[in-house]
């Protein structure tokens, strides 16, 4: 158990200056993680390679558990929104095409940089961002429940929540296993492949 401390901003940034200020602290960030994990992650370490005072840091951010918090409230913004998107743009797609766009999506987004999502992942619970993950994995549900639903007499599912439950989760595990355990598989078009031959078996419809 982790012990919880302050990991909100002291302040969000509103001009363009102090939005380049936080861009590279997070970006400092991000690479000090990466090359080093969470034990070597200091504030002092940040703000050197950002090229920016302590001070200015401490303006922003109160200690290294926020800079971690932001990180991972920005990979799950930008995930949430392309997700949306994506939804929306294939919601009247033949089913397979649909099935096909969200799992690659969402390979993707932990293939972008596989070595962040892993240290994030692993961080969550020290930072406390799980009731953010879970208001937005019911907001994509509850998205994808409802296409299901309009497709339903297409499907072989009888329930489109629980199918929409079983398929998020699913999808997730599979892009969150393959990041923590072997990322070289989210670069492998065969795993796009074969998580889309799952999913189409167990929704009923061809993968043609």
């Amino acid at each position: 158990m982790y012990r919880q401390v302050k990991t909100t901003p002291r302040k969000r940034p509103r001009q363009t200056r102090s939005k380049e200020t936080v861009e590279s602290i997070l970006g400092a960030t991000a690479r000090i993680l990466v090359k080093h994990g969470f034990d070597g992650l200091t504030t002092n370490a940040v703000a050197d390679q950002a090229g920016v005072s302590i001070g200015s840091l401490y303006q922003y951010f109160p200690n290294k558990q926020a800079l971690v918090a932001a990180l991972i409230e920005r990979r799950l913004d930008d995930k949430n929104a392309r997700t949306h998107a994506a939804l929306a743009e294939v919601a009247s797609a033949p089913f397979p095409v649909a099935v096909r766009t969200m799992i690659r999506l969402t390979i993707e987004n932990y293939a972008a940089a596989p070595e962040l999502s892993r240290v994030l992942i692993e961080q969550v619970p020290r930072v406390g961002r799980m009731a953010r993950i879970a208001e937005l994995h019911q907001g994509t549900l509850k998205l994808v429940a409802a296409v299901l639903q309009a497709r339903k007499q297409e499907l072989a599912v009888r329930d489109p929540d629980m199918a929409a439950f079983v398929l998020v989760a699913s999808i997730e595990a599979i892009a969150q296993r393959a990041a923590l355990f072997q990322p070289q598989r989210l670069s492998d078009p065969a795993l796009i492949e074969e998580t889309c031959t799952m999913v189409t078996r167990y929704l009923g419809v061809s993968d043609g």
